[in-house]
């Protein structure tokens, strides 16, 4: 009788409904998802939390730190300089062969993520990467790589107005410190070395922004659709191997870059193969970062991981130095700390200034004391 009314069916209806995943679950699937994330064949979801957080960051330093090493190698070459989108254009097309692969490699190859969006990810892809080679000819790497690091604030402003976030006081002291000591570095920079350009630094600034505004993007994308790191990487620099070439087409950088470089076989397109190879598992790490801990936490590591890269480049290339940069460095290193803190504060608990000054004030009482005996 329940059956022929409909009863039965209204309890399948209701099992159903209580398996279907909360507002939270799909706005948050790499909280709760059971599915395999995995980088270079790593299946993270094997490990805890902090394991996860450590192979990330290994993997980010290790391959970018190479990365950086080999563009400021290609860029060293005398007569590169004036084609840094060709280079990005190398690299967009290696990285979608790249993802293509992997893609190849695993089970699922659905396409998650709308064409849309991708669209919009290619294009910010586009002028993060090919405004940052491009500024190389016109700055020296360590300022392109100080503007670049400065990046943090754009992004707690692209999480409140893209996703609706709100951050804590210690996330913006955070952001404030970092960026203030990178200024001061680049301050310092231009006392030593002043090789400034107007043109470079509009290039970098736009790179800046378009880079702020990309990790919101994707962690967005990737939160709401549930998208695999092969995925997003293949079609956002496949659509901007795309972009990349109509525009080249169009203002006639092609063809000199191509006469250049095949002129320069090793040193041009073996140089770039590495780079891409290495910027390809580092975007890896990253993505696994922005989808594990957000966009701030991957930001703030690999703005950890630029400043090693400067640390780097002064040692491989001839520059001048001076303690400024160290004073610069530390005040970062104290930005990194306060972000740590801030995600971390219920095992991180610091003294409150009443406490302080309690233990202070025990201390001189003691000190009294021995004195007195």
């Amino acid at each position: 009788m329940s059956g022929k009314f409909g009863l039965g069916n209204y309890s399948s209806r209701k099992h159903i409904s209580i398996s279907v995943p909360s507002s939270t679950e799909v706005m948050s699937p790499h909280i709760k998802s059971v599915e395999e994330l995995r980088v270079l064949g790593i299946n993270l979801n094997r490990f805890n939390t902090p394991t996860q957080f450590f192979i990330c960051v290994a993997g980010v330093f290790l391959f970018y730190l190479i990365y950086g090493y080999l563009q400021e190698l290609i860029f060293s070459l005398e007569g590169f300089k004036p084609f840094g989108w060709y280079l990005t254009l190398v690299q967009f097309g290696l990285y979608s062969l790249f993802g293509l692969v992997e893609l190849q490699l695993t089970q699922d190859k659905r396409r998650r993520i709308p064409c849309k969006t991708y669209m919009i990810i290619a294009f910010l892809t586009v002028g993060t990467m090919g405004l940052s080679n491009t500024s190389l000819g016109y700055l020296n790497y360590p300022t392109q790589v100080i503007f670049k690091c400065c990046k943090l604030i754009p992004v707690m402003i692209g999480g409140v107005f893209i996703q609706g976030k709100r951050y804590n006081v210690a996330d913006v002291s955070a952001a404030l410190c970092m960026s203030l000591g990178l200024i001061w570095f680049t301050l310092a920079d231009s006392k030593i070395a002043p090789n400034f350009n107007v043109t470079g630094v509009i290039l970098i600034s736009l790179a800046l922004c378009a880079d702020a505004a990309i990790g919101n993007v994707q962690e967005k994308a990737m939160k709401i659709h549930n998208g695999t790191n092969s995925e997003m990487v293949l079609y956002s620099y496949s659509i901007g191997f795309v972009y990349i070439l109509l525009g080249l087409l169009s203002f006639g950088g092609l063809g000199p870059a191509v006469s250049f470089c095949s002129q320069h076989p090793v040193t041009t397109y073996g140089y770039a193969f590495l780079f891409s190879l290495t910027g390809y598992f580092g975007i890896s790490f990253v993505l696994a970062l922005i989808k594990l801990f957000g966009a701030l936490v991957a930001v703030t590591v690999t703005t950890g991981r630029k400043a090693m890269t400067i640390v780097l480049s002064f040692l491989f290339f001839s520059k001048p130095f001076t303690f400024q940069y160290v004073w610069g460095g530390l005040l970062v290193v104290f930005g990194i700390f306060l972000n740590v803190y801030s995600k971390n504060r219920d095992k991180m608990k610091l003294p409150s200034l009443a406490e302080l000054r309690k233990r202070v004030l025990s201390g001189r009482k003691v000190r009294l004391l021995s004195q007195d005996v």
